[in-house]
């Protein structure tokens, strides 16, 4: 029955995962499936971390040794205590035994309790370089790698995954190290004692092995399951939130809770299972203990009735058959933890074994300043191969000009500029600035004299005076001030409470998308850029708002290269060359009056007889 329900499980997994794989990565699903299924490698690269701390984890090894021998130590005194009893007065005190014996569990207390703390302390020294590992290695990966990956699923390989690594390492690293000592110091001892007891508990033996095997194998994959569908629900939940005016604009709530409901179902449909079937094993293991129990009270009985052993050799076997199964049930317990750090441990590595945005060549140079002109020469790009997104785009920009882009959606204007910030590269072609390929230009150093303001203008949690100075972190208070008065903002932040020391939370919640906008162009003109990318600042604005952002605009492109994309094309008419798109290609290029005498595509649209949509 168990394997009918569980079944479904294992191989609905094992396909998703190429699924999930394939999709992110087309051209790596063979080197992520192997990987996947590799926890011998997984648990090697947990290794490096914690070898960072090879003194202490070896003083903790010692503790853990220390430990399992006083643990095998107090059942051997408890023997001796009673047989000594039972000798009578002429016997050695056997009070003596008693009082070693309560040595021996207060010690082996205190070791306890040291070797979990210093194992707690290297727990969370390995997580927190994990974190930072994976939380770098995510600002070096490139742009369409956060193109095709939610949020919300990076954000539970940050949290869930990690901490599960972090328990794991907290508490079931030190216990399967000392299941392992204890197991065998107790079939060592307990041969020294009686073979035969020892050859009947061994009874049990390829039952537990049967049992755990048929368990873990199942419980694995449903583990591997759940962390999946968790970092699936921590995506939808981050985008859903992210989201809530166009849900709520289209009355969407049902379908949402819906879905919420479809992902969290599986969850606990993966849970429980892995949590039911895992939970076997403490039944399993109490039950076999039982059996050995009285296989060892029967025979030892007939035996000690015989002369064969004693009864403190009986009391001890007992106390020893307890011991070797409890190390046996505490390894499948914590193989299960172990399955599952492995799982979380395996999808942060994934991220890890990403491919870092193309590292600059040896010979990249720096540029100390930038004129800013700029020249496309026979470029082409595309996102998919064999679907071109830009097709053989040639025109030059002068410093100071203004380049206007227009064109339908999908026609490839932010494409273009995602090539000159190269956020992607070019498939063939060239790209210079100032006469230089920017494939010979540090990324860093030529970003640095761009600055961008988009249509959403992103604002970080902080105040208003740290957001503007994100342009320039080395500006003064004064030179954040003049940038936001010359971009029409410091009349409305010293009506606010707290004016530039205001706190915005998250995404600047609390102001209006025209303020953010005002705050997004201080900050670019705080920059100072050389080449700056308008794309669609003024799209989303209202009338009034727009005329205070075009005033702060036209003080932001004085004297530098600027690229504009809109859709109002009374925006860019006074535009020194404006760039018509279409699917790709470059159709006209010239000044407003050039294109109206042409009567072409860019006639119809400023005409109205085209829509840019």
């Amino acid at each position: 029955m168990w394997k009918a329900l569980s079944e479904p499980f294992r191989y609905r997994k094992s396909t998703a995962a190429v699924q999930v794989v394939d999709a992110q990565n087309p051209q790596n699903v063979n080197r992520k499936k192997q990987k996947a299924k590799d926890w011998q490698a997984t648990l090697k690269r947990i290794w490096h971390y914690l070898a960072h701390h090879k003194g202490r984890l070896s003083l903790v090894l010692f503790m853990v040794m220390l430990s399992s021998v006083l643990t095998l130590l107090g059942p051997y005194l408890i023997g001796r205590a009673i047989d000594q009893y039972l000798e009578g007065p002429g016997g050695s005190p056997w009070l003596l035994f008693l009082a070693g014996l309560a040595a021996v569990y207060v010690f082996s207390s205190l070791v306890s309790w040291l070797q979990n703390i210093w194992m707690i302390a290297i727990a969370q020294e390995t997580v927190y370089r994990m974190r930072v590992d994976l939380f770098g290695h995510l600002h070096k990966l490139p742009i369409p790698f956060f193109a095709k990956r939610q949020r919300g699923e990076l954000m539970s390989r940050m949290t869930n995954d990690i901490d599960n690594v972090s328990s794991t390492l907290n508490s079931s690293a030190i216990q399967v190290f000392s299941s392992v000592l204890i197991l065998v110091g107790t079939v060592v001892v307990m041969l020294l004692l009686s073979p035969l007891l020892t050859l009947l508990t061994f009874l049990v033996v390829p039952l537990m092995v049967i049992g755990m095997k048929w368990i873990t194998r199942r419980t694995g994959v449903l583990f591997k399951e759940r962390q999946r569908n968790m970092g699936e629900l921590n995506g939808f939940i981050e985008e859903t939130l992210s989201g809530q005016r166009i849900i709520k604009a289209f009355s969407q709530e049902e379908r949402v809770i819906g879905t919420f409901r479809e992902h969290n179902a599986r969850i606990k449909q993966s849970g429980f299972w892995a949590q039911t079937i895992s939970g076997f094993i403490p039944k399993l293991m109490n039950g076999l203990n039982n059996l050995s129990f009285a296989i060892i009270a029967g025979v030892g009985g007939i035996l000690a009735i015989r002369g064969a052993i004693t009864v403190g050799v009986i009391v001890v076997f007992v106390e020893y058959a307890r011991q070797f199964t409890r190390p046996i049930n505490d390894l499948a317990n914590q193989w299960n933890t172990l399955l599952s750090a492995i799982a979380g441990a395996e999808r942060v590595f994934e991220i890890l074994d990403e491919e870092e945005e193309a590292i600059d060549e040896g010979a990249a140079r720096e540029l100390e300043s930038l004129q800013g002109a700029v020249s496309f020469s026979h470029v082409s790009f595309s996102y998919n191969k064999g679907e071109e997104t830009l097709q053989d785009i040639s025109f030059e920009a002068s410093p100071g000009e203004t380049i206007a882009i227009i064109g339908p959606t999908g026609a490839g204007k932010t494409s273009l500029i995602q090539l000159l910030s190269r956020f992607y590269e070019a498939d063939s072609g060239s790209i210079t600035v100032d006469g230089h390929e920017i494939t010979t230009i540090r990324r860093e150093s030529l970003r640095s004299h761009m600055a961008f303001v988009l249509q959403d203008s992103f604002l970080f949690e902080g105040t208003i005076r740290d957001n503007i100075r994100y342009g320039k972190l080395e500006a003064t208070d004064e030179q954040v001030e003049e940038a936001a008065k010359l971009a029409n903002a410091h009349s409305f932040i010293v009506r606010l409470e707290g004016g530039y020391d205001k706190i915005l939370q998250g995404d600047g919640s609390g102001i209006s998308q025209g303020q953010k906008q005002l705050l997004a162009i201080a900050r670019a003109i705080l920059a100072d850029p050389a080449i700056l990318v308008l794309d669609e600042a003024t799209s989303s604005i209202d009338t009034v708002t727009e005329i205070k952002i075009q005033e702060g605009l036209q003080r932001l492109m004085e004297g530098r290269t600027s690229f504009v994309i809109a859709h109002r094309l009374n925006t860019i008419r006074r535009a020194d060359q404006i760039l018509v798109l279409q699917e790709g290609r470059l159709l006209e290029k010239g000044s407003h009056e050039q294109l109206l005498e042409r009567r072409g595509l860019y006639s119809n649209l400023y005409q109205g007889r085209m829509q840019l949509q």
